[in-house]
């Protein structure tokens, strides 16, 4: 009884987690290999739902199933952070106009397009950052290293179109 648990739950771990990755890869754009993964999603899934409902008997084994969902929900949204598609837009407001800032943004590999502002207590220098969402972590600590006040806002942009950092893409995702 007590293997029928843990390969339920093993189960929907993979199968969740299969689920999440599938998801945000048709969120991402990548059509064709979320439809790859799906097929062996929908075969993990088969085999799960088919040992729980032979066992329905066993109310343990429900319990399994909704411990193995909530497991794979955390372990698949682990592996998409750890896989980090995709790219990520700082939106940089700093105190001072320093003319060298973007400049030391760029020399470390990150697109920058900068200009200045009028904030509420005078000139501000306004940059937005494109990078690889791989590398988010460290461009926080690099702008904040040169600029410990800054004001950051980040996001991930659906559609990209241009630049110098785009241009080495190998065309479209499908």
């Amino acid at each position: 009884m007590a293997s029928i648990v843990f390969i339920i739950i093993a189960i929907n771990i993979i199968y969740v987690s299969l689920f999440t990755l599938r998801v945000i890869l048709v969120i991402k754009g990548y059509r064709m290999v979320a439809s790859l993964l799906s097929m062996g999603e929908v075969f993990v899934y088969l085999m799960g739902l088919t040992i729980v409902l032979d066992n329905l008997d066993k109310p343990i084994n429900l319990v399994a199933y909704c411990v193995g969902w909530g497991m794979g929900v955390f372990l698949g949204s682990k592996i998409e952070a750890r896989l980090a598609l995709g790219y990520i837009v700082f939106d940089v407001v700093v105190d001072f106009v320093e003319i060298e800032l973007p400049m030391k943004i760029r020399e470390k590999g990150f697109g920058v397009t900068s200009w200045v502002a009028d904030g509420k207590d005078g000139k501000r220098l306004v940059m937005k950052v494109l990078a690889k969402r791989s590398a988010e972590k460290r461009l926080r600590e690099l702008v904040i290293s040169l600029a410990p006040k800054a004001f950051i806002i980040s996001y991930e942009p659906n559609q990209l179109n241009g630049g110098f950092l785009l241009k080495n893409l190998n065309g479209n995702r499908s």
